[in-house]
């Protein structure tokens, strides 16, 4: 098996950002993902001390499928976040009060957002705004990984295509049956130096509808996975065991099971 493409997205719901490499560290997740978020107005995070909080709290493809009309380019030290619309192009320092504020109301605005209160951009250093940072923070540090094949399978059963990065996963690979990773939950993988464990599978949300070229929900993907699988399941969370050093390219190699079998659990959605 071969890794194809590496992902963050360093805003959770905005667009994806295409890696060169990696360096995974265990305890601290995919460099850069959802480092920051921007809240629907319905809750306070404390940047000190931020509580996981469901993703129906923030801007989302789920919800708001406007959003992927956005692209955005995030740039560091100091963070900025470049957003461009077809007729707009704007920077935000992502440091200074005032652009965190006129950013959070811009994609409220360009989202169309039903708000509860005053949108917000939040952030705290060492917390990543994925989905299952609601489970544990061992899960809020895991990444996703998408195989291709299953992806290509998919796609000829609904009749259409189906750009991967619906999926907005971290790792995509190759060369691995469809949906056999599936099977993989409680087994390592390896990739040179790295080992990855495999901790969960990820259940499919209606942000996967959302053609990210389109920006328009052309398929009700959650259900065509479950009549594809009988379960709304595509993709894997695998937590980083062993750090080093990930390139596209890469072979990926699934370890035989350990004589410990891996804990199962509970899938979830993600965005």
């Amino acid at each position: 098996m071969k890794v194809v493409r590496l992902y963050r997205y360093p805003v959770k719901g905005l667009s994806s950002e295409l890696m060169a490499k990696v360096e995974l560290v265990p305890g601290h997740g995919f460099p850069g993902d959802r480092q920051y978020a921007v809240t629907d107005g319905s809750i306070e995070i404390d940047p000190v001390a931020p509580q996981p909080a469901a993703k129906s709290h923030f801007l989302m493809l789920a919800k708001y499928e406007a959003l992927a009309e956005l692209q955005t380019t995030f740039h560091s030290q100091p963070d900025r976040l470049e957003v461009r619309a077809k007729d707009s192009t704007r920077e935000f320092k992502l440091s200074d009060e005032q652009d965190r504020k006129e950013l959070a109301w811009h994609l409220a605005r360009m989202a169309g957002a039903d708000l509860r209160g005053e949108p917000k951009v939040v952030y705290s250093p060492g917390h990543q705004f994925t989905d299952v940072s609601v489970h544990s923070p061992d899960l809020m540090r895991s990444i996703s990984l998408i195989n291709l094949e299953t992806v290509a399978d998919l796609a000829h059963r609904v009749g259409m295509d189906l750009d991967p990065l619906r999926f907005r996963a971290n790792l995509y690979f190759k060369q691995a049956a469809p949906s056999t990773e599936l099977d993989w939950v409680g087994q390592r993988l390896q990739i040179g130096g790295v080992i990855l464990k495999v901790v969960r599978r990820t259940r499919r949300c209606p942000a996967t509808s959302v053609n990210p070229k389109t920006a328009v929900r052309d398929i009700n993907l959650p259900l065509a996975i479950r009549e594809y699988r009988e379960n709304a399941d595509l993709g894997i969370y695998a937590s980083i065991e062993r750090g080093g050093t990930i390139l596209p390219g890469d072979t990926l190699t699934l370890l035989p099971p350990s004589d410990t079998p891996g804990d199962a659990i509970q899938e979830s959605q993600v965005e």
